[in-house]
């Protein structure tokens, strides 16, 4: 594929209105919105080594060899893949999709670029799921394999479960989807052993446990106000601190479970009735869970700034929350869209407690769904 013209592709990031942490937990719903602040993927041919990859995200280029069904280190002077591994995982899982097709696999040079960061800094809006969706996506198409978005999520999430299966997944499907959709996770250990066992292809095409998307209509008068606490999480090492208390498989976490499913549940039926009010009521409830969840296993879901941004927002009539996994990172707000003095007052104890409003906007959906 030498002098083949480069290619481009996109995905968004993600906020969880409701769900974040029972989502963790196979066929237990959560709701996402894509948002309008993207990842864009750019490849092209390379010449000096199999895979050149070049992000924003990571200080230096990774010159990379296809080894043993991966990839590794170009001799000496291959650099760093710290903070590029869910691009070099995208990669090998593309790799392994062409060789099961029997299609060609061409030296590719992979750039990164993000809006979900500044300076750095993520913001909370998923850009490890996004990054992994546009990388599968264009080194698909620099091979000339077009995937449907059921095909994208899959890929990506395969992708995913190489390095880790505590990843809900949601986040890969906001960026393949867009707009507001339920969502419920796969059994991704299930996932990643069917792809041991039977390749990417096959794996691709079974069932998986758990698994079910769907679009959702976003609220009827409601603005999605977005918070950044300027104040970055991993939410893996939150999730891992579950683990670690013992908390999986406990009655305690069976109530958690219940309860954010009830809000969840209750927070999908008042979206499809167009019934802002109760939608409301069901974030604030869900916020309830997490709390008590936060109180119970000392997680730190709830930072000093993302209390205070919850509380600006009930203030003033609306709904708030954290957005996935807390310990800092964004919140997000509900507030009737007509009551301008409303969010000019939620904004100013936003500032006032540090609190950065986002100029984010919903990614629209993508179609392909119910």
């Amino acid at each position: 594929m030498t002098g083949q013209a480069a290619v481009r592709r996109q995905a968004p990031g993600k906020l969880f209105v409701a769900g974040e942490y029972a989502v963790m937990e196979p066929g237990h719903p959560s709701i996402l919105v894509a948002v309008d602040r993207h990842v864009t993927v750019t490849v092209r041919g390379c010449a000096g080594a199999d895979v050149v990859v070049d992000s924003d995200l990571s200080p230096e280029r990774a010159r990379l060899r296809r080894h043993g069904g991966g990839l590794v280190p170009y001799g000496a002077d291959g650099g760093q893949v710290d903070g590029l591994g869910h691009v070099v995982s995208a990669i090998e899982v593309v790799d392994a999709l062409l060789a099961g097709r029997g299609l060609p696999v061409s030296p590719v040079h992979v750039s990164v670029t993000s809006r979900l960061h500044r300076d750095g800094t993520k913001f909370g809006l998923g850009s490890s799921g996004a990054v992994t969706v546009a990388t599968v996506t264009a080194v698909c198409a620099y091979h000339g394999v077009e995937l449907s978005p059921d095909e994208r999520y899959r890929l990506a999430m395969l992708a995913t479960v190489r390095r880790d299966t505590g990843s809900s997944g949601g986040d890969l499907a906001a960026s393949v989807w867009g707009g507001w959709i339920a969502y419920q996770a796969p059994d991704r250990t299930a996932v990643r052993d069917l792809a041991q066992r039977h390749g990417v292809e096959e794996a691709m095409r079974a069932p998986w446990p758990g698994l079910a998307v769907r679009g959702l209509p976003p609220p009827r008068e409601l603005a999605l106000e977005v918070g950044w606490t300027g104040q970055p999480a991993v939410t893996s090492a939150l999730a891992g601190r579950l683990d670690a208390r013992r908390w999986r498989g406990t009655t305690s976490q069976r109530s958690f479970v219940a309860r954010s499913d009830e809000r969840v549940r209750a927070a999908i039926r008042a979206l499809e009735e167009g019934d802002d009010d109760e939608l409301l009521r069901q974030v604030r409830g869900a916020r309830r869970v997490l709390a008590a969840l936060d109180d119970e296993v000392g997680l730190g879901i709830f930072t000093t700034r993302l209390t205070a941004l919850c509380d600006a927002a009930e203030a003033v009539g609306g709904a708030a929350k954290p957005s996935g996994a807390g310990g800092g990172d964004c919140g997000i707000a509900l507030l009737d869209a007509t009551a301008r003095q409303d969010v000019t007052r939620m904004r100013e104890k936003w500032a006032a407690a540090g609190v950065l409003p986002m100029p984010i906007r919903i990614q629209p959906t993508n179609g392909g769904l119910e």
